[in-house]
């Protein structure tokens, strides 16, 4: 049995990751099981944590996972570890004796307890003094209800979770009633100042990305940019003279290191140093999702017939969040970068296309939307084992290349 796996990341209020909610389907039908909410937990649990390894998802953070009231009261927990698993309760769950004790028992091995969807109802007191976390839904949930509910409950050791915070004002808000923890995108729709100038050292950047666009690299002028910035020289011969290579001699130019290892090499790394030092004043989920969201692409694209494509594929993906790191507006961003006119229309949604379904798939595919993800991934004819292995390929990958 396959599945579909996707992670909703789960951020402090510093925008640093806390940890990942884990989402899934019961690849037998092609949308999610409703009815069997058991399988579906099993199937997570069975190809996320054993066969994949959780470690290749999530990294070192936490898998929020929800639990169904039947499991609540098996023996599953015996072979999951408290330290990166947060047992999710559904909102559907009766609190009866039976569940308590349960989790009474799951507090005493070490779990971390956390009520979904949560509403403010006197029957969930001891659930509610046995959690360690509560989410509270922010599409349900409107206005001062949000805060009250905090005063409500009245206990220390709780830490509120806001879900579904879709933008930069529901974050703030949620920070200044007492919320600690943050999911849903947000991130993604910040409030964009058009007029906002690029810092003079991201305008390097950016001509460096334009530069690395053309069909043709001009070195001459790559090595002048490089040479404005000392630290993109610095990490690129730091990259080229590790142990991966294994190269024979320090390599102290770029003409040397592409004669080496490629252009297509070098590029690549370029492409990741520019990212990394473009967002570094941004929440670091938004690097890791630029690229998630690039390898993702350029995966999808060389598992199909779409092959020739694949690099456009990388750089679509890699660029699909350069607004919200930048501040600007994305059109503005695209005119000074350059990009090939297929990349430029799949980013800008301005018609469909074979990368605007790469794309649109890779989005869906974030967001647990799995009927989008069938629907435009249909024509590229992958099957939903490859997509899994691809994306989860992409976490493996950037867990790999980022350090933590």
């Amino acid at each position: 049995m396959e599945i579909f796996i996707a992670r909703q990341p789960i951020l402090d209020k510093y925008s640093k990751v806390f940890g990942f909610e884990l989402l899934f389907r019961d690849s037998n039908s092609n949308i999610y099981n409703y009815h069997d909410g058991d399988e579906a937990t099993l199937s997570v649990i069975r190809n996320s944590y054993f066969d994949i390894g959780m470690n290749k998802i999530i990294g070192n953070k936490m898998a929020f996972i929800n639990f169904t009231a039947n499991l609540l009261k098996s023996d599953i927990f015996n072979i999951l570890h408290p330290e990166s698993v947060v047992i999710e309760i559904l909102e559907n769950i009766e609190p009866d004796d039976e569940i308590v004790d349960a989790c009474i028992r799951l507090k005493e091995k070490g779990f971390k307890i956390a009520l979904d969807d949560f509403v403010f109802d006197e029957k969930y007191k001891k659930l509610i003094e046995l959690a360690d976390i509560i989410k509270i839904d922010f599409k349900i949930t409107k206005g001062i209800e949000r805060r009250d509910v905090i005063s409500k409950i009245k206990l220390k050791n709780v830490v509120f979770l806001a879900e579904k915070v879709e933008t930069i004002e529901e974050f703030k808000e949620a920070v200044s009633y007492g919320y600690s923890l943050f999911q849903g995108y947000y991130f993604s729709k910040p409030v964009i100042l058009s007029s906002k100038k690029i810092p003079e050292n991201k305008m390097i950047y950016l001509d460096l990305l334009k530069e690395l666009n053309y069909e043709e690299l001009n070195f001459d002028a790559i090595e002048n940019l490089i040479k404005r910035d000392v630290a993109i020289s610095y990490k690129l011969l730091k990259i080229i003279n590790s142990a991966r290579y294994g190269l024979r001699g320090n390599i102290k130019f770029l003409r040397q290191a592409i004669s080496l290892i490629g252009e297509k090499e070098i590029k690549a790394w370029l492409n990741f140093i520019i990212m990394k030092n473009i967002s570094s004043n941004k929440p670091d989920i938004l690097l890791q999702n630029s690229l998630i969201r690039a390898k993702f692409c350029e995966l999808i694209a060389l598992n199909s017939s779409l092959r020739n494509i694949s690099d456009d594929a990388y750089l679509m993906g890699m660029l699909s969040l350069i607004d919200v790191i930048l501040d600007k507006p994305l059109s503005e961003i695209l005119n000074e970068v350059m990009v090939a006119d297929g990349v430029r229309e799949a980013l800008l949604s301005s018609q469909t296309s074979r990368l605007t379904n790469i794309l649109n798939t890779v989005k869906a595919y974030e967001e647990g939307n799995w009927e989008g993800v069938l629907t435009y991934s249909r024509d590229f004819k992958l099957s939903e084992g490859i997509l899994s292995k691809a994306y989860l390929e992409s976490c493996q990958w950037v867990n790999e290349t980022i350090p933590h």
